[in-house]
């Protein structure tokens, strides 16, 4: 397995360590609740370093960035970063990805570590009647999030630099220690956060630096156990869970980052022919009003007729009861009802059918703890 500059810190800290997309990861180390629960009220740190980087430069780096995502990449400006898809033809996901603009010739796509080659190789098939420049760049990264209320002045105090006036899915490039740095507001937990890239050997100094700076005020370093039930209790997609090579975008209610009335991508041609006849499935999400931890894979059931299968599920620290996401499929009017009625759904867990009732998201809002 592929290990982070930062695994020997992580084995230091005693942390729990699991495969993860062929890396070595931690999944955990005081505990998921404890780790979750620093996040949302002071501040979490995060090794993110097994995700990929590709970047592309070139005179047509814009234009070909706008052909293969869903977004509207003609809309983000120099140093603002944009969450969009990439698709096949087919309408499937090939991943979901953030991309920052440098500059309309110099752009970065930050990709799921397990897509990461999967990815690339499929930008390179892409490039044709482009003059572009395609580099995974993935091994010189290190990546650090600090996610939390506390994020931003733990941050600022620890590289120098101040981070009043970067505004969220923007980000600014600075140098520490003698290290360039890109700071991005960005995250995947529901809170303030941002991601810092830098030199892949100095991650270790900045995670030290961090901590150090945060050590009286509740930092705790996060894994990946606490990043899922974080991104959950959001309603954010995971690949593989809600989104994969055979779910449309639409599908997993991602329709706002899918611009139809734009110029014209790959695969655009299929998700408005699909949306013209109706969704095969549909992506909803449900809190459990029996005893259970719902967990991908497990049926859903309504007047014992099984509609669909659960996605992602988990036990919310946040809210301290079991939230789950799932797909049902059918014709849209029997989604609608579903959805709509005030009667509960079922989930199958250890062949019990356990009663559970469909939610709006998020799950967590400010006011909800």
């Amino acid at each position: 397995m592929k290990k982070t500059s930062l695994y020997q810190i992580h084995k230091d800290l005693g942390a729990k360590m699991v495969e993860f997309a062929g890396w070595e990861m931690p999944v955990q180390y005081e505990g998921v609740r404890q780790e979750h629960l620093a996040v949302r009220s002071s501040c979490g740190l995060f090794d993110v370093s097994h995700m990929g980087e590709i970047e592309v430069r070139g005179v047509d780096a814009l234009a070909y960035c706008q052909w293969i995502t869903t977004n509207d990449a003609n809309k983000i400006k120099i140093n603002q970063a944009q969450y969009t898809l990439i698709c096949y033809e087919n309408s499937g996901v090939v991943d979901d990805v953030i991309l920052y603009k440098f500059s309309d010739e110099n752009l970065m796509f930050c990709v799921n570590a397990s897509n990461s080659t999967k990815v690339y190789e499929w930008m390179l098939a892409q490039i044709e009647g482009f003059e572009v420049e395609i580099t995974d760049r993935s091994p010189d990264y290190s990546q650090i999030a600090v996610q939390g209320p506390l994020s931003k002045a733990i941050l600022s105090e620890s590289i120098g630099v101040s981070l009043a006036d970067l505004k969220r899915f923007y980000f600014l490039a600075c140098n520490w220690n003698g290290n360039d740095l890109i700071v991005a507001r960005t995250g995947y937990t529901g809170e303030n956060g941002y991601e810092v890239f830098l030199p892949w050997e100095a991650g270790p100094d900045l995670w030290s630096k961090l901590m150090e700076t945060g050590s009286g005020q509740g930092i705790k370093p996060a894994g990946l156990g606490a990043r899922d039930t974080l991104r959950l209790e959001m309603g954010y997609s995971l690949y593989g869970h809600e989104i994969d090579e055979e779910t449309n975008p639409l599908e997993a209610g991602l329709g706002r980052y899918v611009k139809l009335d734009s110029d014209d991508f790959i695969g655009k041609q299929t998700i408005v022919d699909e949306t013209a006849d109706g969704l095969k499935k549909e992506l909803v999400a449900f809190t459990m009003i029996e005893r259970g931890i719902p967990r991908q894979g497990y049926s859903i059931f309504r007047d014992g007729e099984e509609l669909g299968k659960v996605t992602s599920g988990t036990f919310s620290p946040s809210l301290e009861k079991p939230i789950g996401m799932g797909y049902l499929k059918g014709v849209r009017t029997e989604i609608d009802e579903v959805k709509s009625s005030s009667d509960s759904i079922q989930i199958e867990i250890r062949n019990t059918l356990r009663e559970a009732q469909v939610a709006s998201l998020p799950f967590y809002k400010k006011d909800s703890n």
